[in-house]
């Protein structure tokens, strides 16, 4: 991961599942990098904003908030790119027996 410059794009697949909740969430946190995720959050997030109900209970607004959709899955062969950052480096790291990283 030395190899790596800032800005490079890098090229990520998932060889082998995680075994624990903390791997599992820092390969989503990962995942949630690559700009196609990026843009199906955001276009989710303004959507549910957009379309938030909002009551009166006790002469004050409260908001009935729709669940967050998952956007990314982990799973064995998943694969996804994104723009290598230097705060990246440790996150790499520990899933690195999870997964492949490569230049794209």
């Amino acid at each position: 991961m030395t190899t790596f410059k800032p800005g490079q794009q890098v090229k990520c697949t998932i060889t082998a599942l995680p075994k624990t909740d903390d791997q599992t969430s820092t390969i989503e946190r990962l995942m949630r990098r690559d700009a196609d995720s990026k843009r199906a959050l955001k276009k989710g997030h303004r959507r549910r904003q957009q379309q938030m109900v909002v009551y009166n209970r006790g002469n004050r607004d409260w908001y009935k908030r729709e669940k967050c959709g998952k956007i990314v899955r982990v799973f064995q062969g998943a694969t996804w790119s994104m723009p290598y950052t230097l705060d990246l480096s440790h996150d790499l790291a520990a899933v690195s027996g999870f997964v492949k990283i490569e230049a794209a």
